[in-house]
């Protein structure tokens, strides 16, 4: 019996994270995804409908592990609603640092599944913004951070975080992305703590 060489999905997705974050969504092609993961065209097929649905498991494989890690900083009873803030940035930048070509995907392609194709995109997205508003929220609760909006709060940081990724991904030599953490820290609680 044949035994599968390497893991033909993980091949796949890896492709076409650096193929939607060259070409964008509507000019990447499946070929050149499968030229790229050394496979044959028919192979992406196996595995997924179409480019669409390449594209949702890569938003899968971001939130999805960006939520099980904000539950338990948002769970852990021993840190402040400062200390998980800042967790909770450091997860987000964490998660991008090692590959630009995923934060121009995420940057260029998420609004793209948000608005064609809400019910099938990954609900760990909606779930990851909920523990990091409880988180918020569990600050202001507490007294430690102002009085806020939280909805305005989090699509203004989303947004901020967005463009500042964006500005990276295109240019890491310029952009230190510890260095916009920092700054994104920083501004976050000077601009909300008491």
């Amino acid at each position: 019996m044949r035994t599968k060489e390497g893991n033909k999905e993980k091949d796949i997705i890896q492709a076409a994270v650096k193929v939607f974050a060259e070409f964008g969504y509507y000019n990447a092609k499946i070929s050149k995804i499968a030229e790229i993961a050394n496979v044959a065209n028919g192979s992406v097929y196996v595995y997924y409908k179409n480019k669409e649905d390449i594209l949702l498991k890569i938003f899968e494989e971001i939130w999805r592990p960006l939520y099980l890690e904000v539950v338990k900083i948002s769970n852990n009873a021993a840190l402040t609603p400062s200390e998980k803030l800042d967790y909770l940035i450091d997860l987000v930048f964490d998660s991008f640092i090692e590959d630009p070509a995923k934060a121009m995907v995420f940057v260029n392609e998420q609004n793209h599944l948000l608005q064609n194709n809400p019910e099938s995109f990954t609900n760990y997205y909606n779930l990851f913004m909920d523990e990091g508003e409880a988180i918020m929220k569990s600050g202001i609760d507490s007294g430690d951070f102002n009085e806020i909006n939280l909805k305005i709060f989090k699509n203004f940081i989303l947004g901020g975080l967005r463009n500042l990724l964006h500005q990276w991904a295109q240019a890491p030599e310029e952009f230190s992305l510890n260095r916009i953490r920092q700054s994104v820290k920083f501004f976050c609680k000077h601009g909300i703590m008491k």
